[in-house]
């Protein structure tokens, strides 16, 4: 339900030599119901109701009432909704003098309404745009007189109306949060990846470029300035905050700016050295594997990891060697690894800590 506030055109407050020649609007107020219940009438107290008193009747009323005791009961969870609004109201001194002085209007609270301009609501669901606020003063002139309002008008409404002009004040955006997804290779040489940002006020969407920084890591968070939701009265939009979601790689593994990736060899080719290909994030590499390679070894290639934060230096990749013997073999395969394994002269578990003096 709305009310419309009107006030005289010329300023007003009205005199008996006043000429009237029309009405102008000088607020909205949205009204959710012409008058809410009174506090004191919800708990079953008197006006002078003591602190004791009050918690009494709130707890008699909010153990009848409760969602638990009463489920599927839409009447009953609107009562205890009751209840408990007036309690938290009338318990707390400061809030009860407001509200026994001015109503319900008088323990209202500012918040962003439904199309994000700054509104003062109280009640259930009543409201006002606070930039009707100056709007409302100016045509009643900052008070009380006679005309139309009668008395005090904005006094009657929030207890301010004597106070002088309400000015509200400059309020920042919300900040805006979108993940975005990179792939290692991006994540190696930056992006620039496509936002979409859809406006609150006319609901027209925008494609936004943002780049994105070399080495950034999963979950960093990067920020750009002003694209966030606009500010109110005059203050600055939010920022818009995006999250990096870097994807698991096929075979890379990922430590900080390093880069690890496991390498197949052959019993020959571990025992013999060779020289194998090996994949980094720019292309295939020769790698010198030397003889006698062990399983699990780890073979550097300098600097072919990913960008470091300071942008100067890239981190390393690591091969991790993994020996695969075969799975099957000829007869002319076993002969050869019989001769050489009658050719093995050092036992490679002598050196084990658990090994010593021969015993298990």
């Amino acid at each position: 339900m709305s009310y419309t506030l009107l006030a005289c055109v010329n300023g007003g407050p009205c005199s008996g030599a006043c000429r009237w020649t029309g009405w102008s609007t000088a607020a909205v107020i949205e009204l959710a119901e012409p008058m809410g219940r009174d506090y004191y009438e919800i708990l079953g107290v008197s006006r002078s109701a003591t602190a004791d008193e009050l918690k009494r009747a709130y707890r008699k009323l909010a153990k009848k009432y409760h969602p638990d005791r009463n489920p599927d009961d839409a009447g009953a969870e609107k009562k205890f909704k009751e209840v408990q609004t007036a309690y938290d109201v009338l318990r707390d001194a400061e809030k009860r003098r407001e509200y026994d002085r001015f109503g319900e209007a008088g323990v209202g609270r500012f918040a962003t309404g439904r199309q994000g301009e700054q509104v003062y609501q109280w009640g259930t669901n009543s409201s006002i745009n606070v930039e009707d606020l100056e709007d409302l003063f100016s045509a009643f002139g900052g008070r009380g007189g006679g005309g139309v309002a009668g008395p005090g008008v904005f006094e009657q409404i929030f207890g301010r109306g004597r106070k002088g002009r309400v000015r509200a004040a400059p309020q920042r955006g919300a900040d805006l949060e979108r993940r975005i997804s990179l792939t290692l290779e991006q994540v190696a040489k930056g992006a620039t990846v496509d936002v979409q940002l859809t406006s609150r006020q006319n609901g027209k969407t925008e494609t936004l470029e943002v780049k994105i920084p070399a080495g950034v890591e999963n979950g960093q968070r990067i920020r750009v300035s002003g694209r966030g939701q606009p500010g109110q009265h005059g203050g600055g939009a939010g920022d818009l905050i995006l999250v990096c979601s870097v994807q698991a790689h096929t075979f890379f593994e990922r430590q900080d700016a390093d880069l690890f990736v496991e390498v197949p060899v052959t019993v020959s080719e571990a025992a013999l050295g060779a020289k194998i290909e090996v994949p980094t994030l720019d292309g295939r590499v020769t790698l010198t594997l030397p003889p006698g390679t062990a399983g699990g070894s780890k073979m550097r290639l300098k600097e072919r990891g990913l960008p470091k934060k300071n942008g100067s230096d890239r981190g390393d990749q690591f091969a991790l060697i993994r020996i695969v013997p075969p799975v099957s073999l000829t007869d002319d395969q076993r002969s050869l690894y019989e001769q050489l394994r009658g050719c093995d002269e050092v036992d490679p578990r002598s050196d084990c800590a658990w090994n010593e003096g021969g015993e298990a």
